[in-house]
């Protein structure tokens, strides 16, 4: 590897040390926050005015379901970062150590090479979009703007697929399971009331 691209790498995937990745990690957390809690709120709005007011505003909907798409594509992309995507990878672990880090490697640069497609295709259509515009039909947005999630989200992927592997294969750094996580704090909670209760 030359010493420009591993300089590269590390300024762009060491996000411990890089105020920016940072910032970028801060950002996609606050939006993901923010498009839950926008999508859930105008739901919830909607429902009453149905069920109390008897009619609906249909800009509501529209809005919500725009929100809900950009919060599925942007937490795509921050479950890249927790190494939190479902994958069937029981049969891996049973492979020796090294054989099981480079299988992984491979099927994540497949993944960032799908990745670039998605990246590639949605650009192709997006520019389609702006070419020959379509509108929304109760907002009047071109849908150019809203699909603009599909080469943010999975660029963003990209790049936090490859910030798992520099830190699997420079720094020695194992992501988390977040499943196992979660399950030894409950494991550690239960046995912990069990033994007061006793």
């Amino acid at each position: 590897m030359s010493v420009c691209t591993s300089l590269v790498l590390h300024l762009l995937l060491d996000c411990q040390r890089d105020p920016q990745m940072r910032l970028l990690d801060k950002l996609e957390d606050y939006l993901c926050r923010g498009l839950l809690i926008t999508f859930v709120t105008l739901l919830f709005i909607q429902i009453i005015l149905r069920e109390i007011f008897n009619f609906g505003l249909p800009w509501i909907e529209e809005l919500s379901r725009f929100a809900f798409v950009w919060f599925a594509f942007l937490g795509a992309s921050y479950a890249a970062k927790l190494n939190a995507h479902n994958r069937v990878e029981l049969h891996l672990k049973l492979l020796p150590d090294a054989l099981y880090k480079s299988t992984i490697f491979l099927v994540d640069m497949v993944w960032v090479i799908f990745n670039g497609l998605i990246v590639y295709k949605a650009s192709q259509v997006i520019a389609e979009l702006t070419e020959w515009p379509y509108l929304t039909p109760a907002l009047g947005w071109s849908l150019a703007h809203v699909y603009y999630i599909f080469p943010l989200a999975f660029t963003l992927m990209s790049l936090r697929i490859l910030q798992v592997q520099y830190n699997r294969i420079f720094k020695n750094i194992e992501p988390i399971d977040a499943d196992q996580q979660q399950v030894k704090e409950s494991v550690s909670v239960a046995l912990g009331s069990g033994e007061t209760q006793k």
